[in-house]
């Protein structure tokens, strides 16, 4: 046996490891891809998942926006109400005191007798 010989053998047997080790690996990615127990079906869940939360954000950011402007409409009637109620009292506290009157006697009628 030459040299060459023992050189062409060890290449024979580490292509023949080189193929069992890329069998294995192929089985092991088939599982992992797998669509029901596998990365991949725990992927399609996640990329589900992620859908729907971006859904919800979505709502969620549209019905604060809405809250957020009714919120403001409101706001501005309140400061609004708020300057005239100031305006108000600026008006009373200027007008001069008003004299206090005296309680007017209440008049009744007259009872009319039925015999008269």
């Amino acid at each position: 046996m030459t040299f060459q010989t023992l050189i062409e053998i060890a290449i024979v047997a580490g292509t023949a490891i080189l193929m069992v080790f890329c069998v294995v690996l192929a089985r092991r990615l088939r599982r992992l891809n797998d669509l029901e127990d596998g990365l991949g079906g725990a992927i399609a869940v996640m990329a589900a998942e992620v859908d729907r939360l971006e859904r919800s954000i979505r709502l969620a950011r549209q019905e604060a926006m809405t809250a957020g402007e009714a919120l403001a409409v409101q706001v501005r009637q309140a400061q609004s109400e708020r300057a005239r109620w100031d305006l108000h009292l600026k008006m009373r506290s200027a007008m001069p005191p008003q004299p206090e009157r005296s309680p007017t006697p209440k008049l009744r009628k007259r009872r009319v007798s039925a015999d008269a």
